[in-house]
């Protein structure tokens, strides 16, 4: 499958040019610097950050995403961002994957390869790998580059998993899931309360021992999460987390629940499972917490991305959401996309 890399040209785009020329030596490829009359397939969007972490071509290309909602359909994406500093190269990232995403586009599990400016992000895996931070930088191109090439369409939903830390009688996230899962015909759902005590945050054990209690599907913690929650997530098509907006960030139980996923992401890849988020936020800030589920889930623990993968609300009173004006059909809508994607 042939690969279309969208390279925002400045002072520092050559260098990464020639690394992804490297990567993709043995897969068909073409280089652009636009997003306008892209094909559907394959795309790699590779930024290069110069000294101040800007790239005015970047800023270009979110406009026309940000312009277009169905500018990227049928497309499936990863992405590649290098920095002359140890700074932004994640934010960058993210906020081009959620505009993408809202124009339509998929993005593989764990679609990101960034390179700070002293490649200390590829220390460890250089250390695993018995090789130089460079050298596991282009490794780590090369694999990436491969998995894009090689992907494939996942099957239909059958079984999804739910996961919330919001109380049903005031919810306005719930009233939100409520009117997507009465859409869900044919899907099996598991829903996951995690609230008062039912997950406690991960505790940083050493690799070692974290590695240890994956390969036995747990975790040093118990509890719910390694009894409910992990083997619901391994038997399941898709993953919706539902989160309200808690200062522009996830609530500290759905924060611990992703941290703790990390025993289980030791022994497993998830890139058959999609990633879902219903966002409701008081005031603003939705966009934040997309973008947060997405390095979490996607970027760090592997979840494939569908187009259009979040659903974002503004409701602030108790109750408040339903009344919201053509909020039914907004859910009933996603709802669809789920099924078909």
């Amino acid at each position: 499958m042939s690969i279309t890399v969208i390279l925002p040209e400045n002072s520092c785009s050559a260098v990464l040019r020639r690394q992804l020329e490297a990567a993709l030596e043995d897969i068909p490829h073409t280089f652009t610097g636009d997003v306008e009359d892209l094909p559907s397939g394959r795309l790699l969007f590779a930024v290069a950050l110069d000294s101040c972490g800007c790239n005015e071509g970047y800023y270009r290309i979110l406009g026309r995403l940000r312009g277009n909602g169905r500018l990227l359909e049928g497309c499936t994406a990863a992405l590649v961002v290098t920095g002359q500093g140890e700074l932004y190269t994640k934010s960058i990232a993210r906020t081009l994957a959620l505009s993408a995403n809202m124009a339509g586009c998929a993005f593989i599990g764990r679609p990101l390869v960034e390179a700070t400016g002293s490649l200390q992000n590829f220390r460890t895996q250089a250390e695993l790998a018995g090789m130089d931070e460079a050298s596991a930088y282009a490794a780590a191109l090369r694999e990436l580059a491969q998995r894009l090439a090689g992907h494939t369409p996942l099957p239909p939903i059958r079984r999804l998993v739910a996961l919330h830390a919001s109380s049903r009688s005031t919810s306005n996230t719930l009233a939100l899931w409520d009117l997507v899962r009465r859409n869900l015909d044919g899907v099996a759902i598991r829903e996951f309360g995690l609230r008062n005590g039912t997950v406690m945050d991960c505790i940083g054990c050493s690799y070692s021992a974290c590695l240890h209690y994956g390969e036995r599907g747990g975790c040093f913690y118990g509890g719910a999460m390694t009894e409910e929650v992990f083997p619901a997530i391994l038997d399941c098509d898709a993953l919706v987390m539902l989160c309200a907006n808690y200062n522009d960030a996830l609530s500290a139980n759905l924060t611990a629940c992703v941290n703790r996923l990390t025993a289980l992401y030791r022994r497993t890849r998830f890139y058959d499972k999609r990633l879902y988020g219903l966002v409701v936020s008081g005031y603003s800030g939705g966009d934040l917490v997309a973008q947060q589920l997405i390095s979490a889930l996607n970027m760090n623990k592997s979840f494939y991305l569908p187009p259009y993968f979040s659903l974002l609300e503004t409701a602030n009173d108790a109750g408040s959401l339903v009344k919201l004006p053509g909020v039914a059909q907004r859910a009933a809508d996603f709802a669809a996309r789920m099924l078909a994607h």
